[in-house]
């Protein structure tokens, strides 16, 4: 359940909230270190600010600001990895699934501005009390008139006009306190950020996506995507077809047959994002999935975070892809340093490290037959290696963030994939792409 929550509207009264944050972590760490003066220890500066209880002053302000900066907390707890310390990811993981909502009079003064004032009289029932809440804006059911069942994103106001500076001072404020390691270089993670935030925040942008991906998927069975009420649709308000059914987490209490046929038909969709369309929805949080038990079928309600890819990085997906399924170490090198995983003066440790976590990734689609991941102890292997990147080699070096959105996209299908304790072929369904032909 959402909670009301006023949402800081100017540059000034979110820069005071990330102030007081500031603040918060300071005094917190200086609770700390009297504490462990008194019991006769000597921390370290950086133990004292990685602290839980400053983890939960991190992840609640972002939440209570929304837009930008409750956007670095979700990137950074998915694609910073093993940069951020364990006890920042845990925390800001709670990013991705709880946002406050704003109260009615702010949401009706934005449908105002949107609509007019008479703007409720279109409608025969107006929920107010949001369905779901995230970072860039909240969700309401309606129902019109005429008997059209909608689903209606509001954007939180301010969120537009805020995006740059939000960004930087989440940065700073982190670099400040050191809650991100000095060697990190995020700064063209955050420039790919705030290029991504300022695309989320036009809704009539997403709105072409989801179009696009309408007609896309027209000829795929069991994947629906809702149609745009074009006449209501404003930019900072996104009017779709309301799809009714079940969260996607749901069918881990299903049979294995329904189970499995989702998780094929998710995977599948992404190959074809990827290797024929050129045209990627990034985000696979969970609550951007429903299931529609009636027909067996998967809604795909949120297209935010879509990037394009063109055709020259497809060919390096794909021969990099085909590498790490063959194990062939000297093509998979040679693929990694052109997609930007390698650089010529990396270290021997560094390169095969990488090398094994690429093939690691690619387990699903190298096994014979179908890919437990119910049983498999992927994701948790291949923590352990990126860990042991960091500490045995002491090199980091950050992908390029169209690769990073990749790695979120299918982090979250496999985490998915997992929670629904699914059987794929994953061979079978990546073979087709992995012919020069196919290119």
């Amino acid at each position: 359940m959402t909670r009301e929550l006023g949402i800081p509207v100017s540059r000034t009264s979110r820069l005071l909230h990330l102030g007081r944050l500031a603040g918060g972590i300071a005094g917190g760490a200086v609770a700390q270190g009297l504490r462990a003066l008194g019991s006769g220890n000597m921390p370290a500066g950086s133990d004292l600010l990685l602290t839980p209880a400053n983890a939960r002053r991190l992840a609640d302000r972002l939440s209570e600001l929304r837009g930008a900066a409750m956007k670095v907390g979700q990137l950074l707890s998915m694609e910073g990895g093993d940069l951020l310390p364990r006890e920042f990811t845990d925390v800001l993981a709670r990013l991705r699934d709880s946002a406050h909502s704003m109260p009615m009079l702010q949401l009706a003064a934005e449908l105002e501005a949107a609509w007019g004032e008479d703007w409720i009289d279109q409608f025969e029932r107006f929920f107010f009390q949001p369905v779901a809440a995230a970072s860039i804006g909240q969700v309401h059911r309606a129902t019109t008139r005429d008997g059209r069942h909608l689903a209606i994103k509001v954007q939180y106001p301010g969120v537009k006009d805020s995006i740059d500076s939000d960004v930087d001072n989440v940065a700073a404020l982190l670099r400040l306190f050191r809650l991100i390691p000095d060697p990190a270089d995020l700064d063209p993670l955050l420039r790919e950020a705030k290029r991504q935030l300022h695309e989320e925040a036009d809704y009539l942008a997403e709105a072409s996506y989801l179009e696009a991906y309408r007609a896309r998927t027209a000829g795929l069975q069991g994947i629906r995507v809702p149609r745009v009420d074009t006449a209501l649709t404003r930019q900072n308000v996104l009017v779709m077809e309301f799809l009714g059914g079940e969260p996607i987490e749901t069918l881990a209490g299903r049979g294995a047959s329904e189970r499995n046929a989702v998780a094929a038909r998710l995977l599948e969709l992404f190959l074809k994002e990827v290797f024929e369309w050129g045209l990627v929805q990034t985000d696979a949080n969970f609550s951007n999935y429903v299931y529609l038990p009636e027909s067996g079928g998967v809604g795909l309600l949120d297209f935010g975070a879509t990037r394009r890819y063109p055709e020259r990085n497809t060919r390096l997906y794909r021969r990099l892809l085909a590498a790490a399924i063959r194990g062939d170490r000297e093509a998979l090198m040679e693929a990694a340093g052109e997609v930007g995983y390698l650089g010529p003066g990396d270290p021997e440790v560094y390169r095969s490290t990488v090398c094994a976590l690429l093939k690691a990734a690619a387990e699903p689609a190298r096994a014979l037959g179908s890919y437990d991941f119910g049983r498999s102890a992927l994701a948790r292997r291949m923590t352990e290696q990126a860990v042991r990147l960091r500490v045995e080699s002491r090199v980091w070096r950050m992908p390029p963030p169209e690769v990073l959105f990749l790695h979120r996209k299918l982090g979250g299908l496999y985490m998915l994939c997992t929670r629904l304790a699914a059987s794929v072929n994953v061979g079978r369904l990546v073979e087709p792409y992995l012919a020069e032909r196919a290119a």
